[in-house]
């Protein structure tokens, strides 16, 4: 997803503002901006590309006072959508006049038919992108006020915006606003930094205030005025975001993703803690904000979720049926929002999302809760949109993820997922006895990922024997099905190797025909219910010549036996298992694209936070 930075304050405005932008690279963009207001006049300075191109590109274009005397700017990162990574499609954009600019995520669904009109009216566009088109739109609009200004010209839009403009006719002043794209305004002494993330605040204050879709914020470096689109004023709360930015730095590790695999055990440990009782084999999620009476009320449970998340919901369905013997079952966000699902008032609806942002997801609550379903979130971002919305639920605190590929947000959503099955199972017919054993395991999950990471250096062994192949197939049953899924997303997404993952059983519907020598096939044969099935497809693998990787319980001679590389994972309950063997495949990937000399953290064509369609 692009990212936003606005600036207000005493400081030098650009740097600040380029500094935001690379706390924001992580989201994945392809070209950045940005906007100054200098001795009364916009600047702006863009570049396709890196930040660094654009730091380097504004120290070489711009006068060094420019860099001191500048305290009010806006920046963006891109994520292409209308028009390809150039210099000129990239933001801020200009209106008519040069007088007003703008940056802007989301996507302006009505911007031809808008365009259309603007250009009968004399407008000359300079750009393939809807966002120039709100940016023009804006300054036509504009009378003498920049916060009407804005107002009238998003009852005009359709579509999704979280924008920042900034006026030369009202310096000291940016007026920010939102619709489905996430902003926050950081609250510092002297400075008010504006951004589509906190990780671009970090460093300049703890103090925020997130903004609800529909409202427009009129900022300076001493002021925060909220109201809606209506002009009427609103009242927001800030909020701490505890955690600072050593959080979002790789703290000696060689790329995000590697430190994230590694901080999983105390992230898992911080999921954790506290949130098991263990005299009543329970589960204490206070978030879910609940009843006993009304757990046991439930007749369905309905996981929404995209990417990793979906996935964490699919071993989720195998909890909450297995644990709780409730009906589950697993719908991917965009499809709930648009099949007209059916739901009741006994169902419970869980949107798993780690950025508490994803488009599809958001509107997928809205759904749910507009046909009376008891609706309940899953996130990792405290006051993040799809949190305050469902207002209960389970917060991850798994820490900052940073890496677009998710690790430590997976086994977050799953441990709680387990919990929150365990809690529902214990007002059904799950025992006591049962409860306490389970508790137990999961309480073990930081211990077993631990023993897991520890085998880095092994893994990374067996990945550089992968490392020139360009297909492979993850196969897997039961819960170990999702954690195949998984293991093919992170394959694909980091080192960008074809990876498919497949229910073993499937082996035989059409993939099986792609098997030539050599094709990896990475087994989870881990020793649970219908291994010796498993077994039996990796001999049906072997026979076509095929190399098999198989990700297998400690000490398990038999399975490998037929595996011509293995990596153990300790031996626990069968749900639990799902996380080890997880965190297994997510180091085999990051191996894997390390050893081909990928761009690990930012892999091509990929985002962190999909909150656009």
């Amino acid at each position: 997803m692009c990212g936003i930075v606005g600036y207000l304050g005493k400081a030098d405005a650009a740097s600040v503002l380029i500094n935001g932008l690379r706390r924001l690279e992580y989201r994945g963009y392809d070209s950045a901006g940005v906007a100054l207001l200098d001795d009364g006049k916009i600047v702006v300075t863009k570049a396709p590309g890196k930040v660094s191109a654009l730091s380097d590109k504004a120290r070489a274009e711009w006068p060094a006072e420019r860099f001191t005397r500048s305290g009010t700017g806006i920046a963006h990162t891109r994520w292409a959508t209308h028009g390809p990574p150039t210099e000129a499609n990239a933001h801020p954009h200009l209106d008519q006049t040069g007088d007003i600019a703008l940056v802007h995520n989301g996507i302006i669904e009505n911007y031809r038919s808008l365009r259309a009109r603007l250009e009968a009216k004399g407008h000359l566009f300079l750009s393939d992108t809807d966002t120039e088109v709100l940016s023009h739109l804006i300054g036509d609009c504009y009378k003498s006020n920049l916060f009407q200004s804005v107002c009238d010209a998003l009852h005009q839009v359709e579509g999704t915006f979280g924008i920042a403009v900034l006026s030369s006719r009202e310096p000291g002043k940016i007026v920010t606003a939102r619709r489905g794209s996430p902003i926050v305004i950081g609250v510092g002494e002297g400075e008010t930094i504006i951004a589509s993330d906190a990780s671009a605040i970090l460093s300049h204050t703890q103090r925020v205030i997130y903004l609800n879709d529909n409202d427009i914020a009129t900022v300076t470096a001493d002021s925060i005025d909220i109201r809606d689109l209506n002009n009427v004023p609103v009242t927001r709360e800030i909020a701490e975001l505890g955690f600072d930015a050593t959080a979002a730095e790789k703290g000696g590790y060689e790329h995000f993703m590697l430190k994230e695999i590694h901080e999983q055990p105390d992230a898992l440990a911080n999921a954790i803690r506290g949130r098991l009782d263990f005299n009543l084999g329970t589960s204490v999620l206070s978030g879910m904000g609940t009843s006993p009476r009304e757990l046991a009320e439930i007749s369905r449970v309905v996981l929404v979720g995209c990417g990793t998340s979906l996935h964490a919901g699919l071993v989720g369905e195998y909890a909450f049926e297995d644990l709780a013997n409730i009906p589950a079952e697993v719908q991917q966000a965009a499809e709930f929002r648009y099949r007209n699902p059916i739901v009741s008032r006994n169902d419970l609806v869980v949107a798993i999302s780690q950025s508490g942002e994803t488009a599809d997801t958001l509107a997928a609550v809205r759904e749910a809760i507009q046909k009376g379903a008891f609706v309940m979130s899953l996130c990792n971002v405290v006051g993040s949109t799809i949190a305050r919305e469902t207002s209960r639920g389970v917060y991850l605190h798994a820490g900052p993820e940073i890496s677009v590929a998710s690790t430590k947000a997976f086994t977050c959503q799953v441990a709680i997922l387990l919990m929150m099955a365990l809690k529902l199972g214990r007002g059904r017919r799950f025992s006591r006895e049962d409860g306490m054993q389970l508790a137990k395991a999961i309480e073990s999950i930081p211990a077993l990922v631990e023993r897991t990471v520890q085998q880095s250096d092994h893994i990374q062994e067996i990945a550089e024997r992968y490392a020139k192949n360009e297909h492979s197939f993850f196969i897997g049953r039961g819960p170990m099905y999702p954690v195949a899924l998984e293991g093919a997303l992170k394959l694909k997404e980091i080192s960008y190797i074809h990876a498919e993952g497949y229910h073993a059983a499937e082996l035989k519907h059409g993939p099986i025909a792609l098997l030539e020598k050599d094709t990896p096939v990475i087994a989870l044969a881990c020793d649970i219910p219908g291994k010796d099935k498993t077994l039996g497809n990796v001999e049906e693998c072997r026979a076509r010549g095929a190399r098999i990787l198989g990700v297998i319980t400690e000490g398990d001679h038999e399975a490998a036996a037929v595996m011509d590389d293995v990596i153990e994972i300790p031996r626990t309950h069968p749900l639990v298992a799902t996380i080890p063997a997880a965190v297994a495949l997510q180091l085999f990937a990051y191996h894997v694209a390390n050893a081909r000399g990928c761009e690990i953290d930012q892999p091509r064509n990929l985002a962190k936070s999909v909150t656009v369609e």
